[in-house]
């Protein structure tokens, strides 16, 4: 008997703080799962892969054969397994197509007295409701300004004051550039990223407005959705002007305890913009732990390539320009503007 069903909307709903279950194999969970969801395989790889060939070959009723034989002896260390995670016995499960292994493990789970449903469609049917969600209209405002002007700052600020934020470099774990990676965890997979970008989306109210940082639609090796980043490249720009030697000392200050060699690495990933002799001149900067003209240096190249994107830019941007590199001063002017679009 099939185990108690519910749409993606109920499903995601309903699921938040309880137990969800994503009973694929490793790889699949790998790739992709749902926000907050646990790994708990009804076949390890080898044996997803064992049966897969087995249905090919021999045909569904051998491989259900042998999915049960290698399921068997697993079956009280999941009830042990869920009983212990589970606090109010509340279980959401969900394979790759809402099939038999989530009804099966749910059915396992009511049996031994926990309440257990399962997702329609699984997690084919999350996948698709994730990306339609970014094609949704939302008041979106970009937070613009050259490198070294602190706007991941400022928007930590502004979530203070309570406006509505969205970090796309903390998503990512990567802030956008050749340096990107330095201070970050490794970046997840683009299904991961997709995911936890609608999570935050999710919570967020769409009608009033939602401040991102300027991004480029690449972040890292992630890839913005194509509908989100058609909505950013019309949405109103508030830039900032901060200071070149301001914006050096704020890159010398997040990048003071940073390996020299991790830092040598990403200059030779720009040697080409910054040309042989300005990489020969920042690698010796760095040996020299000389952090200011490193960071000069590469400021020329950034703002150059920055003043070359805005010059093919065609939505409102406002100028704002600022003399400090104050987080929280510049939230506060931020805001004024933001204010006035309203």
């Amino acid at each position: 008997m099939n185990a108690r069903g519910l749409s993606v909307d109920e499903f995601y709903k309903q699921s938040k703080n309880a137990l969800i279950i994503d009973v694929r194999s490793p790889i699949e969970f790998f790739k992709g799962h749902l926000p907050n969801a646990i790994n708990i395989p009804l076949f390890e790889d080898t044996e997803r892969a064992e049966i897969g060939t087995l249905y090919k070959q021999q045909g569904k009723d051998t491989a259900v054969t042998r999915g049960l034989e290698i399921v068997s002896p697993k079956m009280v260390a999941f009830v042990n397994h869920v009983k212990t995670l589970s606090k109010n016995k509340k279980v959401f499960v969900y394979c790759f197509r809402g099939g038999m292994r989530s009804n099966s493990f749910a059915w396992l789970m009511n049996t031994a007295g926990l309440d257990a449903c399962i997702l329609i469609g699984g997690y084919k049917a999350f996948r698709h409701y994730v990306l339609g969600s970014f094609e949704h209209l939302r008041k979106i405002v970009l937070l613009g300004g050259k490198t070294g002007s602190g706007k991941t700052d400022i928007l930590k600020q502004l979530h203070l004051h309570a406006l509505q934020t969205l970090d796309l470099e903390k998503i990512a774990h990567h802030k956008g550039s050749a340096f990107g990676a330095i201070n970050e965890s490794k970046q997840n997979p683009q299904q991961i990223f997709d995911h936890e970008l609608f999570e935050e989306l999710f919570s967020l109210h769409p009608n009033k407005w939602i401040v991102f940082e300027d991004e480029s639609q690449t972040i890292g090796f992630n890839k913005l959705p194509h509908p989100l980043w058609l909505q950013m490249k019309t949405a109103p720009i508030v830039k900032i002007e901060i200071p070149f030697e301001l914006r050096v000392q704020k890159l010398v200050d997040d990048y003071s305890t940073t390996n020299i060699a991790a830092l040598k690495d990403c200059v030779l990933k720009i040697s080409e913009k910054l040309g042989p002799t300005n990489t020969k001149k920042c690698l010796q900067h760095l040996d020299a732990h000389e952090l200011a003209d490193v960071a000069s240096l590469s400021l020329l190249y950034y703002d150059k390539a920055y003043e070359h994107l805005y010059k093919n830019k065609t939505q409102p941007i406002t100028l704002l320009e600022s003399d400090t590199i104050d987080a929280a001063v510049n939230a506060q002017k931020v805001k004024k503007v933001i204010e006035q679009l309203n």
